[in-house]
């Protein structure tokens, strides 16, 4: 991919869900033990920050797996 035609991946399809995700990142940092805080990261390793995302995205996972799990049984 060439430089100006790169797209984030870190867009957030719903905007209004903005605010809930980024308080989600620091209670999932919090419960993993990788001191995040507002404002400037650098200082933590790639490896933490991979390890908060993929966190993230597993336990959202599991959420919509336990809804939809409830959703076909009944």
């Amino acid at each position: 991919m060439s430089g100006t035609n790169n797209k984030s991946s870190n867009k957030i399809n719903v905007p209004e869900a903005k605010a809930a995700l980024e308080q989600y990142k620091f209670e999932v940092a919090s419960e993993i033990g990788v001191p995040l805080k507002k404002g400037y990261n650098g200082d933590l390793t790639s490896a933490q920050n991979g390890y908060v995302g993929g966190y993230m995205v597993k336990k959202m996972i599991e959420a919509q797996e336990k809804a939809m799990a409830g959703k076909t049984q009944g």
